[in-house]
């Protein structure tokens, strides 16, 4: 009773939307349980059956796991890690004209990549856990999206002996690298007497997403050819995008848990 009294206060303080409760949670062997909508699964007594995931709420920051009794089988796993970024869109490529001496058009600039997503934070509060084999737990950040390619520029019409070739088109710059998201934390909330059983029974993935490399600039449009040597000019190679930033790893941290 003193169990779900701390647990009824802590939510409460908590101010969370809706939670799921239950009195005992057994996930079949390979089956997925999402939090869905929720933040907070509440039980009694959980049960993960052989290569059984729990699947957190990825739209929330934070994420509540409460178990009187926290049972684990083999090959089982919580995850919880960030969606990788989106490419940027490649810039499109300049006009080529085969017009007598007309210059070839610009390449456009590529897009950037989307940053990826930060893992979400787990707090685990478990009163007494059993566990047959190891479990893993992933909160890593999403690697960021790579910036697109810029686009090439044109090339040019010939010249005639009126007129020298056109320029080539300059190539478009590459789209910027996103940045990694940050991982999550993990908090286990748990007895002293009990955490020893983790001791290489748990594996923790706490890494920050990748960065995204920024994009290749634009091939340069090629200059037209002309008579008695009236050439035009090749074009300029597009600038390469910049590359993101790698997202920060979390940590994990125990603490001892007697309500």
């Amino acid at each position: 009773m003193k169990f779900f009294a701390f647990i009824f206060l802590s939510l409460l303080s908590l101010a969370v939307q809706a939670q799921l409760r239950y009195t005992k949670l057994v996930l079949q062997p390979g089956q997925v349980f999402s939090f869905e909508q929720s933040d907070i699964v509440v039980a009694d007594t959980l049960i993960m059956q052989d290569s059984s995931v729990i699947q957190l709420n990825k739209s929330k920051q934070e994420n509540y796991l409460y178990a009187r009794v926290l049972i684990v089988g083999e090959h089982c796993s919580i995850i919880g890690s960030g969606e990788d970024g989106k490419a940027g869109k490649a810039g499109r490529a300049g006009v080529s004209l085969v017009a007598p001496c007309k210059s070839g058009g610009n390449g456009d600039d590529a897009q950037a990549g989307s940053d990826g997503a930060h893992g979400t934070s787990l707090l685990m509060y478990v009163k007494r856990i059993e566990l047959a084999g190891p479990l893993s737990v992933s909160l890593n950040g999403g690697k960021g999206g790579n910036g697109g390619k810029g686009g090439n520029g044109g090339s040019a019409g010939s010249g005639t002996i009126h007129c020298k070739g056109g320029d080539g088109g300059n190539g478009g710059k590459g789209g910027t690298g996103a940045n990694g998201g940050n991982s999550g934390n993990l908090q286990i909330n748990i007895p002293l007497e009990e955490r020893s059983k983790l001791d290489d029974m748990i594996r923790v993935s706490l890494k920050g997403g990748d960065y995204g490399r920024g994009g290749r600039g634009g091939y340069s449009g090629s200059g037209g050819m002309g008579p008695n040597r009236k050439y035009g000019l090749n074009g300029l190679q597009g600038v390469d995008g910049l590359d993101g930033g790698i997202g920060s790893d979390g940590r994990i941290s125990y603490q001892d848990y007697q309500n």
